[in-house]
């Protein structure tokens, strides 16, 4: 595309002869008879170069030039200004007030062009510079925008793992997974009643054993009897309420409601039989005397969040959370004792023995207990 030259001059015979020898040379050439229309000109068409007589009624070329650098769209516009005087004093006129370079009339048609290709070749390399500055602005904002959505991705992903990190604490890492990912933790969270089944679990004899034992034998055999526990209850799905030394509290159907509670929570029962009875097998062969009893209990509970501010916890609160401790406490070693309602609901698929009732502390009445033996055959599947 031809550059777009626009020239300036009072005396119509000169603007002819400009526009002769510029449109010879292949350039574009629109032209103006005074300054003001030369302002006009040059805003309306935003040439590559200007050519302006600086002797001009109305505006001189001084007073446009002084207008066309304030011109946001027209200061990077180079200017060659042409002058019937050379005297120095019109020169540094010219030149303070933008000018880029000067021509003295008469001008020869060599001289002119020569400054007419060097002025565009300034023009090109200013357009090359401020679209490469454009570019890098751009690309600085677009970084900074990334940069932007990258600390709030990270702000999200960082708030998202403190969440899934305090689910973590009370589910098993499928159910906190679960949650998080339909997004209804402050949902299911909320103080509310529901059936729900308990199950404890603690050890016979580590009181006794750590009275005698050497404290890095006891903190093994605490390590190893809750890893054991701990996989299990993830395995069955359980919430986890409590850990207190030996002491285990999981309880199934809440937060995410699940109807075969009490069956979890047998099947999970029989799973911590059979896999801490090895451990326990290993622990005699290392002369530590050291079972454990399991107490499983079915009834409604308040749950919720409780403590205070910056310690919270999750859990249960109800008579059936007291039932399953106090059955617990009544297990012999490797002994699954469970309440009456939930061996009602569970009768039809485990083997139980009723022990008749028990004097539990802090019931006024003795409870009917009974043991759990194992899974009926035809519900094994």
């Amino acid at each position: 595309m031809s550059a777009r030259i626009l020239a300036v001059d009072d005396a119509p015979e000169n603007l002819e002869i400009l526009r002769i020898r510029l449109e010879a040379a292949g350039y574009a050439v629109v032209t103006a008879e005074d300054g003001e229309a030369g302002l006009a000109r040059a805003r309306e068409t935003v040439p590559d170069l200007i050519l302006l007589d600086v002797m001009m009624p109305k505006l001189s070329g001084i007073d446009v030039l002084r207008i066309l650098k304030e011109d946001e769209r027209l200061r990077f516009v180079p200017v060659i200004l042409l002058t019937a005087r050379a005297e120095t004093r019109d020169v540094v006129a010219g030149l303070d007030a933008g000018g880029d370079d000067y021509l003295a009339k008469p001008y020869e048609h060599a001289a002119l062009m020569a400054r007419v290709r060097a002025m565009l070749r300034l023009k090109a390399l200013t357009d090359t510079v401020r679209r490469q500055a454009e570019e890098l602005e751009f690309q600085r904002a677009a970084l900074a925008r990334s940069n932007a959505d990258l600390e709030t991705r990270i702000a999200e992903q960082v708030a998202e793992i403190e969440r899934i990190g305090r689910l973590r604490r009370f589910l098993s890492p499928q159910i906190a997974d679960l949650v998080a990912a339909s997004g209804t933790e402050a949902t299911l969270l909320e103080t509310h009643r529901r059936e729900i089944t308990v199950v404890f679990c603690d050890l016979r004899g580590f009181t006794a054993f750590t009275d005698t034992a050497a404290p890095e034998d006891a903190l093994e055999v605490l390590r190893a009897y809750q890893s054991v526990v701990g996989a299990c209850i993830v395995r069955h799905e359980g919430t986890l309420e409590h850990f207190a030394g030996d002491g285990i509290m999981v309880y199934f159907n809440d937060p995410v409601p699940c109807p075969d509670h009490p069956h979890r929570a047998l099947r999970m029962a029989l799973d911590l039989r059979q896999t801490l009875g090895r451990l326990s097998e290993a622990w005699h062969r290392r002369g530590y005397e050291i079972g454990f009893g399991i107490g499983i209990a079915t009834g409604y509970a308040t749950l919720g969040q409780f403590g205070f501010e910056g310690r919270r916890e999750y859990g249960a609160l109800g008579s059936v959370t007291n039932l399953a401790s106090r059955l617990c406490d009544e297990a012999l070693p490797g002994q699954i004792l469970i309440s009456q309602r939930l061996q009602a609901l569970t009768e039809t698929v485990a083997e139980t023995e009723c022990l008749g009732p028990l004097a539990l502390k802090g019931f006024h009445r003795p409870v009917t207990a009974f043991g759990l033996l194992g899974w009926r055959e035809a519900a094994a599947g």
